[in-house]
């Protein structure tokens, strides 16, 4: 445990005053907040989805532009740092966090939505629609949301790691503007909404897809009082490991991640339709490749159902991805510490996003082949009990059902217990040793915030708060990539005057 006094402040507070205040709201008329955030979120769709379109692209680009610059040798760290982990524990981390309960819950909620309930360009229920359906998947799961990762993850890891920065949001901006100024604040408040809002909605999702599970395997009723005891149970055990600073349960838990994470592959990979599933995955990786300018620019401006369908799934993706950046980014910054900029990117864009396709393939592909076939209507069952359904035609279905419960609990705790981590760094000027207090209390906000969310409108409402938060986020990011380019042209400025000097040859900005 740290001893030393919490040095918190207007960050702190500001940020709990406002989370404190929607959490009374939602609570007190949750009809009316529901209401409230959904008009404010189709604003936020409607007018400026073209703009998440053009940033999160815009993000993409810029990876590949760092892969191929005169940047990317640039190591994330001092000149002779070097990294940590080696190449398996550095894929198996990456992977960590941006694999969580969303891989799980959306695996079949998702594929047999776009492909039998409302697809996003085809008839539903057509071949079209099937291939579609994980083209989609793809592009929602693929590359774009770890180019968001990996912009973050590079801005923190350069300030921090390079510059000796504190690790807050507002010093990526110290060059452009004064990141210990009322300004500066205002951005760390903005960044902690933000990552509350998006780190909410995941453990309102796995709460739900507990309880839903749950009513699945053994007919409990699937009602909000179930899903509160299992925000209450989970919270109780993350809060325990986070007051104490006992890291060996969490180290555990997050070992157990990854065996529950294969054991569930493999087993799926010997009971589920493999070759239907391996034969989606090559094809809809062509697809994918074929169709990706497309996809990634598409608002459908003449067609109302279709833009409908694009707010719901592509907008609410992006904002999600947004809000989890700050908290995931610090993640992969910290584990990617010395690696140069060009096989940081390459490592972060690719590996994951390839390990991704294939989980969504195998688990997506059963979820298809069971309702394309007729076996079963998995689109008739709640989103949440989803996946259960399709493990019931299947065989092994209740082990695998069993493994499917242990790891959404165990993603559960490990991810907001590292959340209040991350929270209690960012309200503490930066320290990597937060308070016990300060991430207790963010603990408590966490689980506060979705469940009142849950309470007030269910999944919709913490999908219309977390696209309401992203938004001021997005900016944020956006002069965190300004900031970025003018610390790497100053150095690149530096460096060049300096072999001037060497060689006594003028350079050529002289």
């Amino acid at each position: 445990m740290d001893n030393q006094k919490p040095r918190v402040g207007f960050v702190f507070y500001g940020a709990l005053v406002i989370l404190l205040i929607m959490a009374v709201v939602g609570m007190a008329v949750p009809e009316s907040f529901f209401n409230a955030t959904s008009a404010v979120q189709t604003f936020v769709s409607n007018r400026f989805g073209w703009y998440y379109l053009l940033i999160v692209s815009a993000f993409v680009l810029l990876c590949i532009y760092f892969i191929f610059s005169r940047y990317g040798n640039i190591r994330l760290g001092k000149p002779d740092d070097r990294p940590e982990y080696s190449y398996p524990t550095w894929f198996a981390m990456l992977f960590s966090a941006g694999m969580g309960v969303g891989l799980v819950f959306w695996s079949g909620a998702e594929t047999v939505s776009h492909y039998a309930t409302n697809a996003p360009e085809a008839e539903v229920g057509t071949d079209q629609a099937l291939v579609d359906s994980m083209r989609y998947m793809f592009l929602h799961w693929g590359i774009h949301p770890w180019a968001i990762y990996g912009i973050t993850a590079i801005c923190f890891a350069y300030f921090t790691f390079r510059r000796g920065a504190p690790g807050m949001v507002s010093s990526m901006l110290s060059p452009i503007m004064n990141e210990k100024g009322i300004g500066g604040k205002v951005v760390d408040i903005i960044a902690l909404v933000a990552t509350v809002s998006g780190i909410a909605t995941t453990l309102g999702i796995g709460a739900a897809q507990v309880s839903g599970g749950m009513s699945y395997l053994f007919d409990t009723p699937n009602t909000y009082t179930v899903q509160l005891i299992v925000i209450i149970v989970i919270t109780i055990l993350f809060l325990v490991s986070a007051y104490t600073g006992l890291n060996k349960g969490i180290k555990f838990l997050s070992n157990a991640n990854i065996y529950l994470t294969i054991l569930l592959f493999i087993l799926m990979l010997f009971v589920g339709p493999t070759l239907f599933s391996m034969n989606l995955f090559t094809n809809t990786i062509g697809t994918y490749l074929q169709s990706l300018p497309s996809m990634s620019f598409r608002i459908a401006p003449t067609s109302d159902s279709a833009r409908e369908w694009i707010n719901a799934w592509t907008i609410f993706y992006w904002a999600w991805w947004i809000s989890w950046s700050p908290f995931v980014g610090i993640f992969i910054a910290r584990v990617s510490k010395g690696r140069t900029l060009k096989e940081f990117t390459i490592g972060v864009i690719l590996v994951p996003s390839i390990v991704s396709f294939i989980w969504f393939s195998l688990f997506g592909g059963a979820t298809l082949n069971v309702q394309s076939t007729g076996m079963a209507d998995i689109a008739s069952l709640a989103a949440e009990e989803a996946i259960f359904g399709v493990f019931d035609n299947y065989a092994l279905s209740t082990i695998l059902s069993v493994i499917t419960l242990l790891l959404i609990v165990s993603f559960f705790i490990t991810s907001a217990d590292s959340a209040t981590f991350v929270l209690g760094m960012q309200t503490s000027n930066g320290a990597l040793n937060p308070s016990a207090v300060v991430k207790l209390i963010w603990g408590i906000m966490l689980s506060a915030t979705a469940a009142v969310l849950l309470y007030s409108g269910g999944i919709d409402a913490l999908q219309n708060v977390m696209i309401i938060s992203a938004l001021p986020f997005s900016i944020v990011m956006i002069l965190m990539v300004y900031s970025l380019f003018k610390a790497l042209r100053e150095e690149n400025d530096i460096e060049t005057k300096d072999k001037s000097r060497n060689t006594g040859k003028p350079d050529k900005a002289s």
